[in-house]
């Protein structure tokens, strides 16, 4: 039986979206290079909206006014990544895969089926009941998404990945249409459990789920 490949996984704490970009572009080629072992980063954003590439990236899914967004502290990024607008911040568990998708899994659609997974086994384990909506991208509970994916793959090595809502405040979706989807709420877990969670224990089985679904070895500690 073959070994499982390596997945180094890089706890990274609270980080600026400007900063994380500017980490992943460069982890990206150090992984094409074979500098670094497929990578798993885990991080949390100060509040920040960001916006994907498609059209005009979903600006014009940013209801608030630049006054609002001003007076709260949000910045505007684009982001160069798929996906239209979506909201990062506290009590959210954002992870980017920086992994090499060859030779084995060379599939886009299936990339995003297995992070969706990882996150459906997640809720699982919380006792919360996820999955798929016909059509649409992330993780649903009923008619509400409490997990979105935004993802960016060039020569098979990805990067940009997920933002799973946790203890997320989430008024401040009411800042966008999230994900561009009009007719639809948000969540998070500690809202389905209705309980407080330690979203340090809720990234750790992140972690290890991701492991699961893609068979890696994992390496790294918090």
């Amino acid at each position: 039986m073959p070994s499982l490949r390596p997945l180094d996984v890089r706890y990274l704490g609270r980080l600026n979206y400007a900063d994380a970009l500017v980490l992943q572009r460069s982890l990206v080629e150090d992984r094409r290079a074979g500098r670094v072992p497929d990578l798993l980063l885990l991080v949390e954003h100060p509040d920040v909206i960001t916006l994907g590439v498609k059209g005009d990236g979903g600006r014009a899914n940013i209801t608030a006014t630049a006054e609002t967004l001003a007076a709260l502290g949000l910045d505007v990024f684009e982001a160069g990544r798929g996906g239209d607008v979506t909201y990062h911040g506290p009590g959210q568990v954002v992870a980017y895969p920086i992994i090499d998708l060859k030779p084995d899994r060379c599939d886009v659609h299936r990339y995003v089926r297995d992070i969706e997974e990882v996150m459906i086994r997640v809720c699982a384990g919380y006792g919360v009941s996820a999955g798929r909506v016909a059509g649409l991208t992330g993780v649903w509970v009923g008619n509400n998404k409490i997990g979105a994916i935004g993802i960016r793959i060039s020569r098979w090595i990805t990067s940009h990945g997920l933002a799973f809502n946790v203890s997320t405040d989430l008024s401040r979706f009411d800042l966008i249409v999230p994900c561009g989807i009009a007719g639809r709420g948000v969540t998070s877990l500690e809202s389905e459990t209705g309980r407080k969670l330690d979203q340090a224990e809720v990234q750790s089985r992140l972690v290890s789920e991701f492991a699961s679904v893609f068979a890696r070895a994992l390496t790294g500690s918090p």
